[in-house]
């Protein structure tokens, strides 16, 4: 067996004393693969007299504080609160923005007539309910004072209300296209009123704030997954290439985006191929009362709950969010569709439960414009930012001042051969043995001071098909 020279980090060599001397080295104690904890960001619009500025990354662990922080009824809050429901154990930050110059969305609410037969009045705004007790012999004007009395004390809600004459005017608290996307719907049971609204949702907000402001602020911390409530083209650029930027491997701080649409289903395929990114989770459920930027918010807390990166999603509750109507949910050809061309459906499971179809990217083409299913699962992006973590911490671990001599290669090979083998027991990866001889280490050719390596990764992919013949015999 050939020597080895053993090398010190506190003892030096040229001591002369007497004595018996030990150091403790730490870097051969870890033997297993790192934890894998998953840490999400929201970036959201505050209100002015929420106690956090913007900008200002803060970590977020209830509702309360979150109301707090951002102001009751912001979008950040109502984000929050819909991340928590989903996962209550959720590692949050929040990284808010002021709103921009842009216009508030606003609808109208106007009750006509005179009550003859008592009941109640049910206002809808987004997944928000809110019950008025309609009284026999109530006027309109009493109802209407009744509904903004309503709204007024649930300062949660995204909108404040102002009544003249019957007609309750909404305004969205915040400037922007967002608040655009939060549905209306009434249901009354009092006769001898009437109730009409001027749309199905709020209209008229414009202009958002600008999401790379506040992704620029957090570019050096790690985020696993990042939500956002802008599903436009422009901002989603944006995130992706943020992704890009933090996940290459000069940052090497990976993490996925999430959104949601509820828009028409050849709108969000449009929205997806402009997109075609592999770290970027469009979500839909159409007809949902749950404004998709609630939706992404659960998305995400669900995406951040599994810290198996390879495990499928399949089948997981997004727990708080509406379940549609039986005519507007997504038939089978359409979830193929969705699945087709970049899109993640959601669907109605037992108990009326919104739940994952199958977690897959917006990523459908190569750089050539080929039809391209190397990202397509969510997984998998995450099985290799997780398999690059190992590998990389194994190394910093063992080799934190290691010389590069001829032995060097034969020492880092063995590492990061032991690492792909755990990876490969807890099923992440597979076929590690058979795909061994093409994991490489090698000295590089120009460099004298830098080692390469070639790391093979078999990744472990999700049983989403089943596929079985039933042969009848006579």
């Amino acid at each position: 067996m050939a020597s080895q020279n053993i090398s010190f980090d506190s003892i030096p060599s040229s001591i002369r004393k007497p004595g018996k001397y030990f150091e403790f080295n730490t870097r051969l104690a870890v033997r297993t693969l790192p934890a894998n904890q998953q840490q999400m960001l929201i970036v959201a619009q505050r209100l002015a007299y929420g106690s956090v500025p913007a900008l200002v990354p803060t970590q977020i662990f209830s509702d309360a504080q979150a109301a707090d922080a951002f102001g009751a009824g912001s979008m950040a809050h109502r984000m929050c609160r819909a991340a928590i429901v989903a996962n209550p154990y959720l590692q949050l930050t929040v990284c808010a923005l002021d709103d921009g110059a842009g216009a508030a969305a606003s609808a109208t609410v106007t009750i006509e007539g005179e009550a003859t037969i008592s009941g109640f009045l049910n206002f809808f705004l987004g997944n928000d309910r809110v019950e008025i007790v309609v009284t026999s012999g109530d006027t309109a004007a009493e109802v209407a004072a009744a509904f903004k009395a309503a709204l007024d004390v649930r300062h949660e809600l995204p909108v404040s209300a102002t009544v003249e004459a019957g007609i309750i005017t909404l305004t969205a608290r915040h400037k922007g296209t967002v608040p655009n996307r939060i549905d209306l719907a009434c249901e009354l049971s009092a006769k001898g009123i009437t109730v009409t609204l001027s749309g199905t949702s709020l209209t008229g907000g414009a202009i958002d704030p600008d999401i790379a402001t506040a992704l620029a602020q957090v570019f050096g911390n790690q985020f696993d997954v990042i939500v956002t409530p802008y599903n436009d083209q422009a901002a989603l650029t944006a995130l992706r290439n943020y992704l890009d930027d933090v996940s290459g491997p000069m940052e090497q701080r990976p993490g996925v985006g999430i959104a949601a649409v509820d828009d028409g289903l050849a709108t969000a395929t449009t929205l997806a191929g402009q997109i075609n990114s592999g770290r970027i989770l469009l979500a839909y459920l159409r007809g949902t009362r749950s404004p998709d930027y609630e939706l992404a918010a659960a998305y995400g807390a669900v995406v951040a709950w599994e810290e198996d990166p390879a495990r499928p999603l399949n089948t997981l509750a997004l727990t708080g969010i509406h379940a549609p109507p039986i005519p507007a949910r997504l038939g089978r050809a359409e979830q193929e569709s969705c699945l087709a061309n970049g899109i993640a459906p959601l669907e109605v499971g037992p108990g009326e439960t919104v739940q994952i179809v199958r977690a897959i990217t917006t990523y459908t083409k190569n750089a050539e414009n080929v039809a391209d299913i190397a990202l397509l699962d969510l997984t998998t992006i995450r099985t290799l930012d997780y398999t690059r973590k190992a590998c990389r911490e194994r190394i910093s671990l063992r080799f934190p001042r290691e010389k590069l001599s001829s032995r060097t290669p034969k020492k880092v090979r063995t590492e990061l051969l032991d690492v792909l083998l755990k990876l490969d027991e807890l099923e992440i990866l597979e076929e590690v043995m058979a795909n061994k001889d093409g994991l490489v280490v090698e000295r590089d050719a120009q460099d004298p001071s830098r080692l390469n390596a070639k790391i093979p990764a078999d990744v472990v992919n999700g049983l989403h098909v089943f596929a079985g013949r039933i042969d009848l015999l006579l």
